[in-house]
């Protein structure tokens, strides 16, 4: 896509710390941001951090996504469970509420998804820090896996970003993004996710792929070259 195709953007997750990050960032960048969640009583807070227009729709019991995904041009998931959320058991945001999301998408005529995953996620070959992963939030990391095929089974551009440990503050600008199997682990900053997550959708070299992603300069010998680039 090209970076001025862009003049609204869905943001689930919204509430979240890598989903208010994308609101800050795809706020500077296009006409229309709308942010999607599942609490009513987070609308202010949400239009506060950025968003335009805020839906309130719960992905795990949606009632009409129709209405949330409607004349976007694309739709950017940071959707997530924390680790607390395996002892309740399926089914989870990060797979069966991707997978409405990207159902919804498909149906509206969406132009590109982006998602969030995590390190670990898929066959590949993992480094400790996935296997950790895998170790501790497995059924999370499952049900990630699971919402990664049903995105690349589906006819919408798509990039899906697999981070490492998660960590707050300021954008540095400095992180590498490899190819599934690449073995990275580390921490990367969500404001350092949330850009990227911002620029997938008008970025060439990020259509219809999936890149791990972790702080520079761990690992910069491993990492591919792609120009990533805003819209505007």
């Amino acid at each position: 896509m090209d970076p001025t195709d862009i003049d609204a953007v869905l943001v689930a997750g919204a509430t979240g710390g890598t989903g208010r990050e994308v609101l800050r960032r795809v706020g500077r960048q296009v006409d229309t941001v709308r942010a999607l969640t599942r609490s009513a009583g987070a609308t202010a807070d949400l239009r506060a951090a950025g968003a335009d227009e805020v839906a309130v729709d719960d992905l795990l019991d949606p009632s009409d996504l129709a209405a949330a995904v409607e004349g976007v041009d694309a739709v950017i998931s940071a959707v997530g469970s924390t680790s607390s959320t395996v002892r309740s058991g399926p089914p989870f945001v990060d797979g069966a509420g991707n997978r409405a999301l990207v159902e919804a998408a498909v149906d509206a005529g969406v132009d590109a998804l982006v998602m969030e995953s995590a390190i670990g996620v898929g066959p590949e070959p993992s480094s400790p820090l996935a296997s950790a992963f895998d170790a501790f939030i497995g059924p999370l990391q499952e049900a990630k896996g699971e919402a990664e095929a049903a995105l690349r089974d589906a006819p919408i551009r798509h990039t899906v970003l697999r981070p490492g440990i998660l960590t707050n503050g300021r954008r540095t600008g400095l992180v590498t993004t490899a190819e599934p199997g690449a073995r990275l682990w580390g921490t990367v900053s969500r404001a350092d996710v949330a850009w990227l997550m911002a620029a997938a959708p008008t970025t060439e070299g990020a259509a219809d792929r999936t890149f791990e992603v972790v702080s520079t300069p761990r690992f910069p010998d491993r990492g591919v070259d792609v120009n990533w680039t805003l819209p505007r």
